[in-house]
């Protein structure tokens, strides 16, 4: 497990007061804890990089402008401008030591499968995990080891096993998976072919 700190600031609500954030360079943003009511915090762009766009499952350790004691927390939601791409709201929600938490984590493939040295493709189809655990026992990633995978073959998150942690994901949902590789033949469709998915479907873009 790692922390971060951030250290924000409190702020007015309503949505001029949110421009006003956003024009000084901070980002506008919400920090929620059952039992008590929801603060409307700010804080500065760039420190909010590197809990938004990290490879890890992090514990934020907030610490609010006015506020006696730190606040153990995770980001639950994050909104992105869609021209710019710029972070323009932030959720942050707050736990106790003593409580199991939902958390989303990253897994990382570890090792190189049997089936691509047999000339087989790995494709890792899921990048992130939901998981339930203490804060203190959570993982930064969770490594997923496909060393003897061959091809046809998959690992799903029924396959994962962590001390303390209990998976949210769905069981049967695919992690990672080899498949054979296509050869540049299979992968180029002959001249004047028509791909099966279109067959039957001219003259339906009048019918929307």
């Amino acid at each position: 497990m790692s922390e971060i700190v951030l250290n924000v600031s409190k702020r007015l609500t309503g949505k001029k007061a949110a421009k006003s954030v956003r024009n000084s360079g901070n980002v506008p943003g919400v920090f929620y804890l059952n039992g008590i009511e929801s603060v409307s915090i700010a804080a500065h762009a760039k420190s909010l990089r590197p809990i938004v766009y990290t490879k890890d499952a992090r514990i934020v350790k907030l610490n609010i402008e006015g506020d006696k004691e730190s606040h153990d927390c995770v980001l639950k939601d994050v909104t992105f401008d869609p021209v710019t791409d710029v972070i323009t709201h932030f959720d942050l929600h707050g736990f106790s030591a003593d409580q199991l938490v939902e958390f989303e984590v990253p897994i990382k493939v570890v090792g190189t499968a049997i089936g691509i040295r047999d000339g087989g493709i790995l494709e890792q189809i899921l990048l992130k995990v939901h998981i339930m655990c203490l804060p203190s026992q959570l993982p930064e990633h969770i490594d997923v080891d496909v060393t003897a995978l061959k091809i046809n073959q998959t690992i799903h998150v029924g396959d994962l096993s962590v001390s303390n942690v209990r998976f949210v994901t769905k069981s049967e949902q695919t992690v990672v998976a080899v498949h054979h590789a296509r050869t540049e033949h299979a992968s180029v469709a002959p001249a004047g072919a028509i791909e099966p998915e279109l067959v039957g479907q001219k003259g339906k873009k009048d019918d929307k």
